[in-house]
Order: C-alpha cells, then structure tokens, then sequence
C-alpha cells in the first residue's frame, strides 16, 4: 500500500478534530461539563483519548473550540438560508436571532460556556473562534459600520450580554425583550431575521431609530 499524501493526512485530520468537536457538543449538552470526560469524547467521537490532548491542551479549551465550531456554523446556516441576501440590515437581523437562538436552544451548553471564557483564561484564541469572528465582522461591515474595529467588539460584547441575560438563573429576562433592545439600538425591523412567535413585546412595531447604522451611532450617542 502506498504511502498516503499530504493532503489526504490533512483532510482525515480535520474530520478527526471535527468529530472531536461535535462529540464535545453533544455530551457537554446533555450530561454538563464535569460529568463529560475526556475519554467520554474520545468514545463518542471514535478516536483515541490521546489524540484530543494533541489537538488541546485541555477540556476547557477544547470546550470553547467546540462552542465557537457550533456558533460558526449557525451563523453560517443562518447567514445563508434562502431567500439568500446581500442586504446589510437583514443579514445583521439574523446574525442576532441565530446567536439568541442558540442560548434558548441550548442552556446547558452556553451557559457552560461563558462561565469558561469569564475565567482567567478568557477567549480561546483558534481557529473556530478566528472562523466566527470573520463572519460577526463582515456582517458589521456589510451593515454599513463605518468604524468595524469599533463596532465590532461592540456588537460582539452587546450579544454576550443578551446570551447571559438569557441564561442567568432566577433573573432570566425574555427573548423577545432582548432582541427588541437589540433591534431599536441598530434600527432593525421587527420582521427582519427570524422573528420570534406572538409578535413584539407590547404588540408595537418594533423599529429602530433609524433605518441604517448612521441612525443607530446617532441614537447611541443621545444616551
């Protein structure tokens, strides 16, 4: 049998990691982080426990890779569903219901989560967190942001705030709440996105000030 190619190696170490990842989702999600063992993944995603240490450093960070996989690929999906769309303020719109949606969707697993990236060790800094930054930060160029390393990190810390709004136990605050806030601050359509059932909270239109990022910095500025 003949040597394999470079390229064939990189290509069943990628599925390898992604197994991995998928198999950290799914056992975190179900059973919590302490009671999800490496060697619990390792079975599930069927490699080798040693394999996972060669790939992370540990479960923390392997943790956070994972979460980061799944909020890219959600993003993505979301992002690109038919009707496609270039369209700056709906693109926007669904990147902020794909990320709310996650953390209602999901509790266990993003709240474990942001519990991991408040610790010292912060954000991890790989490769599925880089996949999902780029997509966060075109679709706040796409937007119309006229200052994206600013609006950026802004857009970003404003969605890790929801997501723990939306996880807090005994102060959790509603979904459609938080997405209306989100919605007025950056002048969205209630309709936009993938808009929640039973309507917006008080059953009024919901619109931003304006209709486009100038009007958002304008009424971010007013406060």
């Amino acid at each position: 049998m003949s040597p394999r190619s470079p390229s064939v190696n990189e290509e069943l170490r990628r599925r390898s990691r992604e197994r991995i990842l998928q198999a950290t989702v799914e056992l975190v999600d179900a059973h919590g982080y302490e009671a999800t063992t490496l060697g619990d993944i390792a079975e599930r995603a069927g490699t080798a426990r040693g394999l996972i240490s060669y790939y992370f450093p540990g479960k923390r960070q392997l943790l956070q890779a994972a979460v980061h996989r799944l909020m890219h690929l959600t993003l993505e999906e979301a992002l690109e569903r038919e009707p496609r769309t270039e369209d700056g303020r709906e693109r926007l719109a669904r990147a902020i219901d794909a990320v709310l949606g996650l953390a209602e969707a999901r509790p266990t697993l993003m709240r474990t989560h942001m519990a991991g990236i408040l610790q010292a060790e912060g954000f991890v800094q790989c490769e599925e967190q880089q996949r999902l930054a780029f997509l966060l930060r075109d679709t706040v160029t796409r937007y119309g942001s006229e200052d994206v390393d600013t609006d950026y990190p802004l857009l970003r810390a404003l969605l890790m705030g929801a997501v723990v709004a939306v996880l807090l136990p005994g102060a959790r605050m509603p979904l459609a709440r938080l997405r209306s806030e989100l919605f007025h601050r950056y002048g969205l359509d209630w309709e936009a996105g993938a808009p929640p059932d039973g309507g917006p909270p008080g059953g009024a239109q919901v619109l931003g000030p304006s209709a486009g990022p100038q009007g958002a910095a304008q009424s971010s500025k007013s406060k």
